[in-house]
């Protein structure tokens, strides 16, 4: 973890954002929490570990724009600096889910230390970044599984919605589970509360209920259903780049501040100067 105090370098804090479920607003959540910390002066790496490629998408990286990434990080070594792109958004950079990736599932299985290939690539980046944010495959195989050996933190989006909590205690059980034998740093650190309609008694239900499942692991920012984070994901835009001004963009920079202050993220770029 950062150092904010010393002055010297560290490496980056690693958070998964996971869900088994499709369909939550994890990938939603990745790319507009990765866009206000950086928007927050935090210098930031979104690695977009689903094979569906949404993340790269969100951030205007067609497939036809995509060159080498996690892919070629996992299965062929690539040093994890050799693959990062530049985005459109300023201190935030992008490692791409190749075309390829939807075959690292299978092919991960026969790998030598196949549930380290993430952690050992990103190791190469040493103090490049503040944040490292890995939007997983919405299912809990090695893809997903290689994420939570890399991280730190984990964060569940969960939407506001009927069956919401179902597969969460799953989720759960693989994290203390990897903790347990494969990386005893893993914390789930945090659930945030996504799709939440003031409109709907279900919202607020799901939302009481997520509280006191969870207690304070549920993060105190709810994000609303807004059509301007739909919209900013179609023209290939984080939403406070789309409408700043908007319900969602607020939303996410108030959620940045959050997960900043959870985790003691603040100052970590002065800490490195």
């Amino acid at each position: 973890m950062n150092d904010t105090g010393s002055g010297t370098t560290s490496s980056p804090r690693i958070i998964a954002l996971a869900n088994q479920k499709g369909g939550v607003g994890k990938t939603t959540t990745a790319i507009n929490l990765a866009a206000a910390l950086a928007a927050s002066g935090l210098k930031v790496l979104l690695v977009d570990l689903d094979p569906q490629g949404n993340a790269s998408t969100g951030l205007g990286v067609g497939y036809d724009a995509r060159r080498s990434g996690t892919y070629a990080m996992l299965e062929d070594g690539d040093r994890a600096a050799s693959v990062v792109q530049d985005s459109a958004v300023p201190n935030l950079s992008l490692i791409a889910a190749d075309t390829e990736l939807a075959g690292a599932e299978l092919e991960l299985v026969m790998a030598e230390r196949r549930e380290y290939r993430l952690r050992e690539a990103l190791e190469q980046i040493g103090a490049a970044y503040d944040v490292v944010l890995i939007d997983c495959p919405p299912s809990l195989g090695l893809l997903t599984l290689n994420a939570l050996v890399a991280a730190q933190s984990v964060i569940v989006p969960l939407q506001c919605e009927f069956f919401a909590l179902e597969g969460i205690s799953q989720l759960v059980r693989t994290v203390n589970s990897v903790r347990q034998s494969l990386n005893p740093a893993l914390k789930l650190d945090g659930i945030v509360l996504t799709m939440y309609d003031r409109r709907n008694n279900l919202s607020e239900l799901v939302a009481d209920d997520a509280r006191s499942f969870f207690g304070d692991k549920v993060l105190e920012t709810l994000i609303p259903r807004n059509i301007r984070i739909s919209e900013a994901q179609s023209h290939g835009q984080p939403v406070m780049n789309y409408d700043q001004r908007s319900s969602g963009s607020q939303a996410y920079q108030t959620l940045a501040a959050e997960v900043s202050d959870r985790l003691a993220l603040r100052g970590a770029r002065k800490g490195k100067a």
